[in-house]
């Protein structure tokens, strides 16, 4: 019972003990999180308040601070310096006439339906997916082949659940079930000749060869998963998702359709396929790839840089170490730049005489020293197969179907609402 009364005459010190500690050790976390945010430079871009702890997770958004701070700003993610750049002079000055002090990286961790309505995506996809693997594993695959279809579904999970660009995808394969990807290396491992390199694949088997008997070698079998992964993630995905955008701007203005073609009809005809060779003398066609691209702004932001040494962009000061990222869809829609900014209008690329002007804010793949490794082959990508659709379909909206709409929606990149369309055989 002593013991019992002892116990309660010391638990209101006991609380204010705790209490005083509590409120010492908030105190302390706010000092330090104050310490560790409050540094600041010379002419270090404005930006709005930041929380503590979050920064300015909460309230991330690459637009609306610009109406008040102006085209480059910064923001604070936790503890992390970001900077913001809106614009094509801001993109331009950073990303092109300084592209060596922004080239680090921050770390992160169709006749088959012969005109009856269907979604163009599964048939893209597949098409776009099988450039890639004819470059990496040296054959296409069947449509309907299972372990293509799995491959390619990966890559769309990858988008739509927002996972960091494909890593957690593939590090999820390797959970479920290491035998998912086992096939990627397998058979070329099993085939391969040393003397003949067939694709990327073996060439990358070749480096594993080679480094060996070097522990720090970053050439192995699982990087070779990853790598695969990722140029199928730059390389497929963004593809398919702008030749969807593009049909259905084909379907939403049928004037843009028709001119397209005209002129395929005139240069190239119905007998033979599309080449690039005819790219140059196909300028309105050329016209409608390059607008569908700048209007759809399938990536809003580039991939996240970091500089590589102190600089300096529009009088603003950015230290090194500094993450910095362009939104890339400010300069496709840049009202300084572009005529109609928010129409779709592939006069933007032709010049008075109709022949085709490539703009210089025409940035859809960044730019810089890290500018994306996939842009030719996605250019020729779009090119061969918008032309080759458009040779042989007409596209037209389905009785009883509403017009697709344009706003479609984001989560690492910006795609079409599901829409269906006729393709009728020309």
């Amino acid at each position: 019972m002593e013991l019992l009364s002892w116990l309660g005459s010391q638990l209101p010190s006991f609380w204010n003990s705790f209490i005083t500690f509590g409120l010492s050790f908030v105190v302390y976390i706010l000092v330090f999180d104050h310490m560790k945010r409050r540094k600041r430079w010379k002419n270090y871009p404005p930006g709005p308040v930041s929380f503590p702890f979050v920064g300015n997770l909460l309230q991330v958004n690459f637009q609306c601070p610009r109406l008040k701070f102006g085209k480059i700003f910064s923001l604070q993610v936790g503890w992390k310096n970001l900077v913001v750049l809106n614009g094509f002079e801001a993109v331009k000055a950073a990303l092109i006439q300084r592209s060596e002090d922004f080239a680090d990286r921050p770390s992160f961790s169709l006749f088959d339906h012969m005109g009856h309505p269907f979604n163009p995506r599964f048939l893209i996809n597949s098409a776009v997916g099988n450039v890639m693997c004819s470059i990496t594993f040296g054959n296409r695959f069947e449509y309907n082949n299972e372990k293509f279809q799995r491959m390619l579904q990966l890559i769309e999970e990858a988008f739509n659940i927002g996972a960091g660009i494909l890593s957690q995808v593939v590090h999820k394969i390797l959970i479920v079930s290491k035998t998912q990807t086992s096939w990627l290396p397998g058979w070329h491992k099993e085939t391969r000749d040393p003397g003949f390199t067939r694709d990327f694949i073996d060439a990358f088997l070749e480096e594993i060869e080679k480094a060996k008997m070097d522990p720090e070698s970053t050439f192995n079998e699982d990087n070779l998963i990853f790598t695969v992964f990722d140029l199928f993630g730059a390389a497929t995905e963004t593809t398919t998702v702008t030749l969807c955008w593009a049909l259905l701007y084909m379907l939403r203005y049928p004037d843009v359709q028709r001119r397209v073609h005209e002129e395929i009809d005139k240069v190239i005809g119905r007998d033979r396929s599309p080449k690039i060779e005819d790219q140059v003398n196909l300028p309105y066609t050329n016209a409608a790839i390059y607008e569908t691209q700048r209007y759809c702004d399938v990536v809003f932001a580039g991939v996240p840089r970091m500089t590589y040494r102190d600089t300096q962009v529009q009088d603003f000061f950015i230290p090194k170490g500094t993450t910095v990222i362009a939104v890339l869809s400010s300069v496709l829609k840049d009202e300084t730049v572009w005529e109609k900014p928010h129409e779709f209008y592939p006069e933007h690329f032709l010049d008075a005489a109709g022949q085709f002007v490539k703009r210089e804010a025409f940035l859809p793949f960044s730019a810089g020293r890290r500018i994306c490794l996939g842009e030719q082959l996605a250019r020729k990508e779009l090119f061969l197969f918008f032309t080759t659709l458009l040779q042989h379909f007409t596209f037209h909206i389905p009785e009883d179907h509403p017009r697709p709409q344009e706003d479609g929606h984001y989560v690492l990149i910006h795609s079409p609402d599901s829409y269906e369309l006729c393709a009728i055989p020309r």
